[in-house]
Parts: structure tokens; C-alpha cells; sequence
């Protein structure tokens, strides 16, 4: 499920804070680099765990509502006729049936971060949605009215509860850097119609991707930026951000080590990227330093790119 610029993203975090630990100086740059990769990427896989657990807890939580309501000491008509249809919505149970997210929420203890008043609160804003008063009074289950709901709850009601995202902000390790990414990674789950592993969201051909990517750029560090220097002769080079010139070391080591990646793709990543992660004036500079580099390899016969023979 994680893409290709997810990836991209992580590499760069990745290199950021070797950067900041000063790991070369130590000699270990590729294991402590690994490393955190894999602790970047495994945090990614519990964040995006978190956020479905929220959302079941929020459907599940009708439930709760009802018997507590039943359980009053001075009981209405209403309180004796509260829905528990989402609780027992066919997207939800099959979610909970799903083993790889069960070992996920225990092996990682991840109940520790949900909030049962935001969850009871979600829920009652759910239950004064139309959306789910029209869901509660249908008599069928329909596959996609089933998924429909859940998807309503964490679109408008947990994406668009700033009490919520700010909780995600405070007590959700890495969110402020992968709360993006999470998003996405959310939509596409809605989207998908196939099971999702959550003991791993990234394929092995990925994987070896993220890694090979990381250790190239530690290990062509020199090279690569003899061909990006004389490129900033029309930038200040000491206001260039330290996240666009590791951008752009990742970029030429794409350019040049990864054959199956087409070099258009390759820049036009890099720019997005940099759009989210950088300066305002970022994109447009690596835009201009990758494409100029390019020409040069491109003149010199360096630059030697084949067809991808394996899905991504």
C-alpha cells in the first residue's frame, strides 16, 4: 500500500536524521541507516492502525451507547430503541476478523492510544449526520453502503474533528510528519477491495527498493554532489535547505543507479516532494538542478534506462 514516493519521503527522514546524529563520523552510516528506515516504516504501519482502529471504535461505540442508555434509571422510548446496525456492520467485523490487524493493535499494544471520550463524542456526531440516519433505517446490507459508512466516519467526522487532530498531533508519535501520508494511505484503503496485511504495508520488491535507495545515496554521498555543485552557482548555496540538497543527492542516484525508473518520473517526484516538504522556492529548484544535471549525464551516455518487467 505505501507507494513509491511514501517511500521517497521516508529515505529522506531517514538521511535527515542521520544528518543531524552526525552517524558518518562514527563509520556506521549503512546499519544505523537501516535501522531507522525500518523504525520510520514500522511506525508508519502503527499510525495507519491507530487510525482504522478509530474508526471501528467509533462504530463499534453504538453499542455502548445503547446499554448504557437501556441501563438509566429513568428510561424513554428512545433510549429502549437505540440502532446498533453499525456495530455489527459487515466492513467493521470483517475488520475485526482480520488476524494481521489483531496481532497488529496487541503485539503493539496500540488500544493505549484511543481516546474513549473522542471516540463517544464522534459517535455522536455521527448519530445526527444524515448519512447515518439513512444508513440505520435501511433494512439491507449492501457491500457498499457497508464501507460507505465507516469511510464517511473517518473522512468528515475524524479527518475533520480539529479536537481530534490535534489529539493525533499531541499523543501520536510521527504524526505531525506522516499524518499526509497516513491520509492517503486511508483513502486508498477505502478504495482497495483486497485484504490489507497490517503486519506490513509494503511489498518486498518495495522494501529492497527503500533500502537500495538509502544505501546508494550514503554510499555515491561524494560523486553526486560534484555534479551538484557546480549547479548552484545561481543559488546561494548557504540558504539552500539541507532537505532539498538531500533531495537532490537522492534524485542523481535515481538518475543514474536505477535503471528501471524513468527519469521524468524521477524529477517530477523529487518536485512533489519537495513542494510538501521544503521551501516555497524548493520545487522550482530541484526542478532546475535535477533537469540541468541531466543534460549532462544524458550528453556524456550516463544515463541508461531499461523496461520495468515487475509490477511495483
Amino acid at each position: 500500500m505505501i507507494s513509491r514516493r511514501n517511500i521517497r519521503v521516508k529515505v529522506m527522514q531517514t538521511l535527515y536524521s542521520l544528518s543531524s546524529t552526525h552517524a558518518a563520523e562514527d563509520g556506521v552510516n549503512r546499519r544505523i541507516g537501516d535501522d531507522i528506515l525500518n523504525d520510520k516504516l514500522a511506525r508508519a504501519l502503527d499510525l495507519f492502525s491507530i487510525s482504522v482502529l478509530y474508526t471501528l471504535r467509533v462504530a463499534e461505540y453504538a453499542e455502548t451507547d445503547a446499554q448504557n442508555r437501556s441501563s438509566r434509571y429513568l428510561v424513554t422510548k428512545d433510549d429502549l430503541n437505540v440502532s446498533t446496525k453499525i456495530a455489527h456492520n459487515e466492513f467493521v467485523l470483517d475488520l475485526l476478523s482480520n488476524k494481521s490487524f489483531n496481532d497488529r493493535i496487541k503485539d503493539y499494544k496500540l488500544e493505549r492510544f484511543i481516546d474513549e471520550e473522542l471516540v463517544k463524542k464522534i459517535y455522536h456526531l455521527l448519530t445526527k449526520t444524515n448519512e447515518y440516519q439513512q444508513y440505520i433505517v435501511s433494512a439491507e446490507r449492501e457491500k457498499g453502503k457497508e464501507k460507505g459508512i465507516i469511510e464517511f466516519i473517518w473522512s468528515k467526522l475524524i479527518l475533520e474533528n480539529e479536537d481530534l487532530q490535534s489529539h493525533f498531533m499531541d499523543e501520536l508519535p510521527g504524526w505531525e510528519d506522516d499524518g499526509d501520508m497516513i491520509k492517503m494511505l486511508i483513502d486508498n484503503f477505502f478504495k482497495s477491495s483486497s485484504k490489507p496485511n497490517f503486519q506490513s504495508l509494503i511489498s518486498d520488491e518495495k522494501r529492497e527498493y527503500a533500502h537500495s535507495l538509502l544505501q546508494t545515496v550514503l554510499d555515491k554521498e561524494a560523486y553526486c554532489m560534484s555534479l551538484i555543485h557546480p549547479k548552484l552557482k545561481n543559488w546561494d548555496t548557504e540558504r539552500v535547505a539541507l532537505i532539498d540538497i538531500l533531495l537532490l543527492r537522492m534524485g542523481v542516484c535515481e538518475l543514474l543507479y536505477f535503471p528501471t525508473i524513468p527519469t521524468k518520473v524521477t524529477i517530477n517526484e523529487y518536485i512533489e516532494v519537495a513542494k510538501t516538504y521544503s521551501t516555497q522556492q524548493s520545487a522550482q529548484f530541484i526542478n532546475g538542478v535535477l533537469d540541468n544535471i541531466l543534460k549532462d549525464l544524458e550528453k556524456e551516455k550516463k544515463i541508461n534506462k531499461q523496461e520495468r518487467t515487475s509490477k511495483s
